[in-house]
């Protein structure tokens, strides 16, 4: 039996890609291969759980587009299925008159995506986090929260329903290509498919080499770790408080987070992890580590933010660091107030003379089609990837 379409990968790209294909195509036998015993057990569900708005993102970008459409639809969706959710808002704060400028810079990126945002003074935004600390604050009103492992199990529940099938426990162990179809060898079977759809979040790049496909980068894993307040300091935070980014460095940089079950996380950080699922420090995987330190992109990246790297690593191993941290935010914070949580690993795409892929990032050919970057905000955007991945397929057809 010959596929039409095949989707490597069970996050929430590649389930709703699946989902988009059989709408698109109901006609078309569909197949979607899992690793994994569960759907998203990796970064679509490992994160803070947010419906991002589209702020930060370079207008004009794809993850400005997609995001902010994504913000709509992520919502629209959740309301339509009746998953829990809360468009709840965000304030990004600025804790020093330095800061300030750049969060009018901020404003008016968002202003440019299309965004309805408000810039505050002090007394406004302790009117909405009464515990916060800053000079002045931007509101982000379309932000929102959510369980994404709820988002994608919702997702799995109609492409079944559709006829598509999935399987779980199938690793990918090597792609062949034959005449007319390409066979996707797993670790319980063979498949045999016209086009593939490779959507393999942080193996993203070694399935590309498995389809003979040159990714022109590396997949780097960074872990970010997360603390959770004790129930009963949950007061100190209503919903989200975000600092004023760096927006030339990748990461947002620890924020204090309500998760729809009523919890708050602090976090994330951001080190290198030492395994593509090395969720704390003592995971190794010893190809992945080789693979990372041996690579010309990290070194640069490395060379470049040492000194920002070097933090990161104190704040992971030094907890009274990551409460200053946050205590810059929030100064009631103490340690005593936090527990640790859930931990997890971004896939951040590198090219080798040590540049970050910012924005989504797609190859494709006549038998492939393969996402290569899919940071932040792709869960709120999933549908608008799906999508933007079906309209290529069908342009390319």
């Amino acid at each position: 039996m010959t596929y039409d379409f095949i989707v490597i990968g069970g996050g929430l790209v590649g389930l709703a890609t699946a989902r988009e294909l059989l709408s698109r195509f109901p006609q078309k036998r569909i197949a979607l291969l899992e690793k994994e015993d569960r759907w998203a057990p990796h970064q679509s569900s490992r994160n803070s759980g947010v419906i991002h708005a589209g702020v930060y993102y370079a207008p004009g970008s794809l993850r400005a587009q997609l995001g902010v459409k994504g913000n709509a639809s992520m919502h629209a969706f959740c309301r339509e299925y009746g998953i829990a959710h809360d468009q709840c808002g965000k304030i990004i704060v600025a804790t020093r008159g330095a800061d300030l400028p750049r969060l009018d810079a901020l404003a008016n990126r968002a202003h440019t995506n299309g965004l309805d945002v408000q810039l505050m003074g002090p007394e406004a935004a302790r009117e909405i986090e009464p515990h916060v600390n800053c000079v002045g604050a931007l509101k982000v009103p379309a932000t929102g929260i959510v369980d994404f492992g709820d988002v994608a199990r919702e997702y799995a529940r109609q492409i079944q329903i559709a006829g598509g099938e999935l399987h779980l426990q199938h690793k990918v162990a090597d792609i062949v290509h034959g005449t007319d179809s390409t066979t996707i060898i797993t670790t319980r079977g063979e498949f045999e498919t016209r086009y593939l759809v490779n959507c393999g979040g942080l193996y993203c790049d070694r399935i590309a080499h498995l389809d003979g496909v040159d990714p022109e980068m590396r997949i780097v894993p960074f872990r970010g770790e997360y603390y959770e307040l004790k129930a009963q300091r949950r007061y100190l935070v209503k919903n989200l408080i975000y600092p004023m980014p760096n927006l030339n460095f990748p990461f947002l940089g620890v924020h204090l987070t309500r998760l729809v079950d009523g919890s708050i996380h602090a976090g994330p950080n951001a080190v290198l992890a030492f395994a593509r699922e090395g969720y704390n420090w003592g995971t190794i995987n010893l190809r992945d580590l080789t693979e990372s330190l041996a690579y010309s992109g990290f070194r640069k990246l490395a060379g470049r933010y040492l000194f920002e790297g070097l933090s990161e690593m104190w704040r992971s191993l030094v907890k009274a660091s990551f409460v200053a941290t946050l205590r810059e935010l929030v100064p009631e914070l103490e340690s005593k107030d936090l527990k640790s949580a859930e931990s997890g690993v971004r896939a951040q795409a590198l090219r080798s003379n040590g540049t970050l892929i910012e924005d989504f990032f797609f190859k494709q050919n006549e038998r492939a089609l393969h996402v290569l970057n899919a940071p932040s905000p792709a869960a709120t955007a999933s549908l608008e990837i799906a999508r933007y991945i079906v309209n290529r397929i069908e342009q390319s057809e």
